[in-house]
């Protein structure tokens, strides 16, 4: 009889073993058809010009790209201090754990115990193995075994489930990582810009003094009204308030920072460097490779097949679970005679389950996965649609900004010479004060701008980076899902 038994249970471990398919729907990731090329990259001859797509400097650090050792200093920080990478890591840590808990369901589940107790029955009841009144004990050691077979690959897809979702974690990660080191360097070049604007201002403060005291002195030779000096006093003090509104906003950006690196804003700061750099180029490669090039896509790609996986397991509800349990163990009075061959008992057999009728409750969570799944799915295109967006954003800001810079030059040059004649005649007593103090304004309004202009392309080239991926790509930074089923 043990050996029919045995035989069965050889049976049913080997009937888990076929290669049924598990019900459910094949996946295949939603279509999005990509545009051949992006709208706004500059026509041929131009002037502006991205490199190759291919270009290794794209790859890994991206950041080195501006040459800035300052900036790669900071960078380095960003994957051990930030407390928002922090807690995406730990997020993919218990996605893998789970992982593991989906391909226990594999395998038996063994459970074991014993008791020891002491009973006397009621002396005026009749019958018993002891007879009424005598006391006797029972000692029971017992185990138990439990195993479903995947017929209909719940358990598969629930693994499946838990990969794909691991996947979309690790992604996550990556993405955060991304997002930290471009926002890092966005703060960089804010301040780079500021403490250049502040050095212009400085420069223009001196220059401001110089042309009070020109003043005050043609004033006191009654060469000019009390009106010239005052509005070239207003002039120069509205300067030096320019140069200190710029310091309010680079120490919250420098806090913004220190923060962002894990740290208190009283243990960090930057050290004063007004901006000089230029964009370096960056390349884009084309639309469809954007698919791969971006940690944000293939999380929500993973997250899609998760859901379709769980469709797997929502259908796997309307077919019968077979379960093969068995119970063994020893008991007897005393410990005497407990470990006897006599003592021994066992019971071992299979199980059938169907659930006949639940008030529609497994069609309702059909139906719940496949909302689930046209939910990711829309997402998945809406976040790739989006990452188009963002790259074309991206590219025609640095194309434009690149043309306003020329032309912010070019006002920048005109504007000084205005300045200087202004001042002339000025000193000719040709003209008012107030041609000077609008030449003043002016040429420090252009100079103030050139300086923005430069930091918007600046940042504008960082966000390009972080729009392509900063160099990320699913097909080699991916967990591949056969290495995360084998995880322990």
């Amino acid at each position: 009889m043990f050996q029919k038994l045995s035989g069965l249970a050889v049976l049913l471990f080997a009937l888990s073993g076929c290669s049924f398919t598990p019900v459910g729907p094949k996946y295949m990731t939603p279509a999005i058809p990509p545009p051949p090329a992006y709208k706004e990259m500059p026509p041929p001859g131009e002037g502006w010009k991205l490199s190759q797509p291919r270009d290794e400097a794209h790859r890994g650090k991206w950041w080195e790209i501006y040459g800035d050792p300052q900036l790669n200093a900071l960078e380095e920080q960003v994957l051990v201090n930030n407390q928002t990478i922090q807690a995406a890591a730990a997020n993919y840590r218990q996605a893998r754990a789970g992982i593991q808990a989906a391909r226990s369901a594999l395998f038996p589940t063994v459970t074991g115990g014993g008791t020891l107790t002491g009973s006397q029955s009621s002396s005026t009841r009749f019958g018993g193995t002891f007879g009424p009144g005598v006391p006797f004990a029972d000692i029971p050691i017992s185990g138990s075994a439990a195993w479903e077979a995947d017929v209909w690959g719940r358990i598969r897809n629930t693994i499946a489930t838990n990969v794909a979702q691991t996947q979309a974690s690790a992604a996550d990660l990556e993405n955060a990582l991304l997002s930290a080191q471009a926002q890092l360097a966005t703060f960089y070049f804010e301040i780079e810009g500021l403490d250049a604007q502040k050095q212009l201002l400085d420069s223009t403060t001196v220059a401001y003094a110089r042309a009070l005291e020109l003043t005050m002195n043609r004033y006191n030779e009654g060469l000019v009204s009390a009106v010239d000096v005052t509005e070239a006093q207003t002039q120069l003090e509205t300067a030096r308030a320019q140069s200190t509104d710029t310091e309010v906003l680079r120490a919250q950006y420098e806090h913004a920072t220190a923060v962002l690196l894990g740290k208190a804003p009283a243990e960090f700061s930057i050290p004063v460097t007004p901006l000089a750099a230029v964009p370096p180029a960056t390349p884009t490669g084309l639309p469809s490779e954007l698919l791969e090039r971006r940690p944000d896509i293939a999380a929500a790609e993973r997250r899609v097949a998760a859901a379709n996986d769980q469709i797997g397991v929502a259908r796997a509800a309307f077919y019968p679970t077979v379960t093969l349990a068995a119970q063994f163990g020893l008991e007897s009075s005393s410990l005497a005679n407990l470990f006897t061959w006599p003592s021994r008992f066992w019971s071992v057999g299979p199980t059938l389950a169907q659930t006949l009728w639940e008030g529609g409750r497994r069609r309702a969570a059909t139906e719940q996965a496949q909302a689930a799944y046209d939910e990711m799915a829309a997402n998945y295109r809406q976040t790739v649609l989006s990452a188009f967006q963002e790259v074309e954003d991206d590219v025609s800001s640095l194309r434009l900004l690149d043309r306003e810079a020329g032309e912010q030059a070019r006002a920048v040059t005109a504007a000084e010479r205005a300045l200087v004649l202004a001042n002339n005649q000025y000193q000719g007593g040709i003209t008012t004060y107030l041609q000077v103090i609008t030449a003043q304004s002016t040429a420090l309004s252009d100079e103030r701008t050139a300086v923005e202009v430069n930091a918007r392309r600046m940042m504008a080239s960082v966000d390009l980076v972080k729009a392509l991926g900063g160099g990320w790509n699913s097909a080699t930074d991916l967990p591949p899902a056969e290495t995360l089923r084998s995880a322990k």
